[in-house]
């Protein structure tokens, strides 16, 4: 792939997201050279330049060796860590407070990490760990732990994370109170009648 396309692919996921457009390009920009053993030794300066960036500054930790396909969305480019050997597929997204990666054995070795499909959408506070398989068109919950596979097209939330189904996910209630006077806030004055 030539590089002005390789570092750009994910500049449209990111429309309107400075933050995510930034991350992903100097991301982008480390991997290529990562990958390719002439751009390592002559980009080794800018590896340590996105190290202290990226993960120092912006506190989102993703190694330059993981494998991401196109069009990765990051919503909230924060407190993102991922291990560096994290696969994740095309047209995925991350948001803030996730990580992906091993977990500790009881021998005291480590487990392989995740390998993540396409088109996976993942909310905010996310634990993705072990060696495990997150199929395609799977939807995670905020909060969710992860830690066994999950199979295509499946929506999973909970600690640990379960599959739940369309039918048990509920409208909320109306609660609205047709005597509400939005002039006159009641009990948001504890002293005085408002």
């Amino acid at each position: 792939m030539h590089f002005f396309s390789f570092i750009f692919q994910d500049w449209k996921a990111n429309k309107g997201n400075p933050k995510g457009r930034t991350i992903m390009l100097l991301f982008r920009i480390a991997n290529f050279c990562s990958a390719r053993r002439i751009y390592f030794y002559l980009g080794l300066p800018y590896l340590v330049f996105y190290r202290i960036l990226v993960e120092w500054f912006f506190t989102v930790e993703i190694p330059w060796k993981v494998k991401i396909g196109k069009n990765l969305a990051l919503y909230h480019g924060q407190c993102l860590v991922m291990n560096s050997e994290v696969v994740i597929g095309e047209n995925c997204t991350l948001r803030h407070c996730t990580t992906i990666g091993h977990k500790q054995l009881k021998g005291g070795g480590f487990s392989g990490s995740p390998v993540i499909g396409d088109n996976v959408d993942m909310g905010s506070n996310v634990c993705i760990i072990g060696d495990i398989r997150i199929g395609n068109n799977v939807k995670i919950g905020c909060g969710a732990v992860v830690t066994k596979s999950v199979s295509d097209d499946q929506t999973v939330a909970g600690n640990p994370a379960v599959p739940i189904s369309r039918s048990s996910i509920t409208k909320p209630k109306d609660n609205h109170n047709e005597n509400f006077d939005r002039n006159k806030p009641e009990g948001a004055f504890p002293f005085g009648n408002g």
